[in-house]
């Protein structure tokens, strides 16, 4: 028989490395994380976060390295990945003609789930979207797509959800609403990846933040590991801690200077 490992790491990356023709994207990244956690991939536009994610989520072959998704290798069993996974990407992938109740409806019988009207029921009221159901999608404001979104993606209930950027382009009432909707995912049990260059956003969300710059890992762990980072002798000058904002910047810098 068979024995399987049991692992507290939901996700395994090590060596990751990923090119675009002459473009060196990945370089080796490396990082884990915990099941049930929130884990942030911090970075500026074309650090590499969303090719990550893609390779995470089968949908991208990676050059070389590893990448292992609840105990099986993106590579060699991307099947038995996807039936534990779930990615909301950086645009709401819902049908606007659609009401959220069909939406979901939809989803649910595309997942062969029972009573998928009762599963839309449930998630509509989870998500604080039942007084909208039965109106067009097309109707709904940015923040309401968003908690759909992400809705559809719990359908099922995947063991880990990757957001590539949720809340881009969101106005501050719909991102601190997206929040609370990724806070409650972790709180269920949920593992959560997501990826992010709003460096409040991981500081307001993540057990743990990865900074990806250049193709690399430069620093990973968290908020108050990284604050160690921060350079001493500008703390003594500053009454207040030093922002993820501070830390973020004085590492990229430091990295640079090198």
């Amino acid at each position: 028989m068979q024995t399987v490992q049991t692992t507290t790491k939901s996700i395994q990356v090590k060596g990751l490395r990923k090119s675009y023709k002459q473009l060196e994207v990945l370089k080796g990244v490396d990082f884990e994380v915990e099941k049930g956690s929130i884990f942030a991939l911090l970075g500026s536009n074309g650090a590499g976060k969303t090719t990550v994610v893609k390779i995470l989520t089968t949908l991208l072959a990676p050059d070389g390295g590893t990448a292992v998704i609840n105990g099986f290798d993106v590579a060699a069993k991307p099947d038995q990945v996807r039936q534990s996974i779930s990615l909301t990407g950086q645009f709401a992938a819902v049908d606007e003609i659609l009401t959220g109740r069909e939406n979901l409806v939809m989803i649910a019988k595309l997942r062969y789930l029972k009573n998928p009207r009762q599963v839309a029921e449930d998630l509509l009221q989870r998500f604080g979207l039942t007084d909208a159901a039965d109106r067009r999608v097309s109707t709904y404001s940015g923040g309401m797509r968003r908690r759909l979104d992400i809705a559809l993606s719990v359908v099922g209930k995947p063991q880990i959800i990757f957001l590539d950027e949720p809340t881009t382009g969101l106005d501050p009432e719909a991102r601190i609403e997206v929040w609370k909707v990724v806070k409650e995912l972790a709180d269920n049990g949920t593992t959560v990846l997501l990826t992010t260059q709003y460096l409040e956003e991981a500081e307001q969300l993540a057990d743990r933040i990865a900074i990806l710059h250049e193709g690399r890992i430069i620093a990973n762990g968290t908020l108050q590991e990284l604050k160690k980072k921060f350079p001493s002798k500008q703390v003594e000058y500053v009454e207040k801690q030093p922002s993820l904002e501070d830390i973020f910047l004085a590492i990229i810098n430091k990295k640079e200077a090198i």
